[in-house]
């Protein structure tokens, strides 16, 4: 079985290797995959580049939360799953349902638990998630960490509506599935990036409005002034972001905190918090088993599709790497297993 694994962190992903492994076997509750597709986000950049931080991290680790296969073997008690099923690998194994805890987000996949970056992985049985007849493995692949932390943020967390505002903060995984989940929800969009051609990709897929953040650096007040505000943003910027994010949402908005794209250092200045009675809440452990289930759903049925950037050959997977640290991308970038 070929696997790549994180043995060492290094800026250049030197340390991302492919090693030999003998195949996994399931235990009891436990399932094989057969992994056909695998999908970066940033969070497996930071595990593998020594000048990011990623907490609670054990290395090596074959990398990777978000992957799509079949299940090829199934162990002792599992009777939900067979042969042959279509899944999607989970990125925190233990959450099944309910509110989030310690112990539920404890493990993630890819990060201190072995990911998806392999030919077969082993999962347990109850946290793989069957993909809709209507995606394809790539697209499937995209779903466990992106695609489910905007769904969480928006329709679970959030309660989005008909009607209602959303702001997303670029044109990345998690933003370009806040954008396709909220106009499925009804709702009005705006995207904000550095790149027109994106902006006019953002709007064929449903924007309805659209933000130059280099040539309007202060785009909140402008999404304040123009728009009212808006009843959600989906800030993946972090501190560098967070205060345009405050001014750009409105009275009694949410800000959905979910990653520090933009860097980690920043001062912020929270009176808009206070003014506003805005709802500022992280968006950890992505989401559960349950949740995935209810957006796997949705996407069934407005047949929804996510948006692949690019798809990898999995001997090109530290070049795949390297082109999502360019940041040129649009939707997910994803390496083929096949």
């Amino acid at each position: 079985m070929r696997a790549y694994e994180v043995q060492e962190t290094d800026p250049d992903y030197e340390g991302v290797v492919q090693v030999e492994r003998d195949r996994p076997t399931p235990g009891a509750g436990e399932a094989l995959v057969r992994i056909r597709a695998a999908s970066l986000n940033y969070r497996d950049l930071a595990i593998a580049d020594s000048e990011l931080i990623y907490p609670g991290t054990d290395l090596p680790v074959v990398p990777l939360s978000d992957g799509a296969g079949e299940v090829v073997a199934v162990g002792d008690g599992v009777s939900d799953l067979s042969e042959g099923d279509r899944v999607a690998t989970p990125f925190a194994p233990d959450w099944i349902d309910g509110p989030s805890a310690p112990e539920k987000v404890a493990r993630s996949t890819g990060g201190n638990v072995d990911g998806a970056l392999a030919e077969y992985a082993v999962f347990p049985a109850e946290s793989l998630t069957t993909l809709p007849e209507h995606l394809s493995y790539e697209q499937g692949a995209t779903l466990s960490c992106a695609g489910l932390t905007a769904w969480r943020a928006l329709a679970e967390d959030g309660d989005l509506g008909a009607g209602e505002s959303v702001l997303a903060l670029g044109t990345g995984g998690v933003s370009t599935f806040a954008l396709q989940f909220a106009k499925l929800h009804g709702a009005e969009v705006v995207v904000t990036s550095s790149s027109d051609e994106k902006l006019d990709r953002a709007r064929d897929l449903g924007a309805d409005e659209t933000i130059n953040y280099e040539a309007t650096p202060e785009w909140g007040p402008v999404v304040a002034e123009e728009l009212g505000g808006v009843d959600h943003v989906v800030e993946v910027g972090g501190p560098n972001t967070l205060e345009q994010s405050l001014q750009a949402a409105a009275h009694g908005g949410h800000v959905h905190l979910i990653g520090v794209l933009a860097g980690q250092a920043g001062q912020v200045d929270p009176s808009p918090i206070l003014a506003k009675a805005l709802d500022v809440e992280g968006v950890i452990g992505v989401g559960s088993q349950a949740m995935f289930e209810r957006m796997t759903e949705a996407m069934r049925v407005a047949e929804l599709e996510p948006v692949v950037d690019r798809v990898f050959d999995f001997d090109e997977a530290r070049e795949a790497y390297r082109y999502v640290e360019a940041g040129n991308h649009q939707g997910k970038v994803v390496i083929s297993v096949d």
